[in-house]
């Protein structure tokens, strides 16, 4: 009996590294997305004189030499905007959500109260182009489809390196599907980072198992939660990168590039 347990241990085991596993890196890939560190929405300061995911912000990342993190959603009239969060309130204190608005509008809200507005993806790729790699993360928003279409679009005429990722295991699994030859990551922490998600999600993210729909190349982990997990080293070992995500000035910044293969950063310059 106890052969047959143990027989079974091992084909759960290997079941569980079949649903975990990674995507295969498509053999085009530029190495450059692995060896730089990623400034988290630009290289924006903590004393909000250069706003993040700002026009500034994104032309400072790419002076000094590093990597761009940034986050892109739709407008009501269907155009990528670049912006983190749902509502404007925090950053421009406009109680509006950005589905909302018309790419019209943008112009007329500022960014922490300087004279920045709030970017489109086209205006930062033309700005960045190639410069330096980018990561693009699409907000998991009502139309994330059209999110998808769209930002393909762009980014098939867009000649730098870049990545994509998401919380969403749709979107990365859209990717997957539509676009394999983008190299994709998924956004993940502890569940108990997840507010407001219900919790069979939450888990499911958390423990990377949605994997299995999405293959993602990458998990970009919050870095306080993922030193001790298991199962991101075996993501590792079966051939998939790590990305912390967001160190700060703070943090044990030498563990965290030393654990990670790249790291989304802010406050300070690795």
């Amino acid at each position: 009996m106890m052969i047959y347990f143990i027989l079974a241990l091992i084909a759960l085991f290997l079941f569980y590294l079949f649903i975990i596993s990674p995507g295969a890196l498509p053999g085009h890939s530029d190495p450059a997305l692995w060896e730089i560190s990623y400034a988290h929405r630009g290289l924006h300061q903590k004393d909000k004189m250069i706003p993040e995911n700002s026009m500034t912000a994104f032309a400072k990342a790419a002076e000094a030499g590093y990597g761009i993190e940034l986050d892109i959603n739709l407008t009501a009239d269907g155009k990528v905007a670049v912006f983190h969060d749902d509502s404007l309130l925090r950053v421009c204190g406009v109680d509006k959500l950005i589905t909302q608005c018309l790419s019209t509008e943008l112009l007329s809200f500022r960014l922490e109260n300087t004279e920045q507005t709030i970017p489109l993806l086209a205006d930062v790729l033309k700005l960045v182009d190639g410069q330096v790699p980018l990561i693009i993360e699409l907000k998991n928003t009502k139309d994330w489809q059209q999110l998808c279409v769209k930002a393909s679009e762009m980014l098939d005429d867009y000649a730098g390196p870049y990545c994509i990722e998401s919380f969403h295991p749709g979107i990365v699994s859209w990717f997957y599907k539509n676009k394999p030859k983008v190299v994709r990551g998924q956004l993940s922490a502890g569940h108990r980072s997840f507010d407001g998600t219900p919790l069979w999600q939450s888990l499911l993210i958390a423990s990377i198992m949605t994997n299995v729909v999405s293959r993602p190349h990458f998990i970009a982990y919050k870095h306080q939660d993922a030193h001790h997990r298991l199962s991101l080293r075996l993501f590792r070992q079966l051939g998939g990168k790590l990305v912390g995500w967001t160190v700060r000035d703070s943090d044990d910044t030498v563990e965290c590039m030393q654990f990670f293969d790249m790291i989304i950063f802010e406050f300070f310059r690795p």
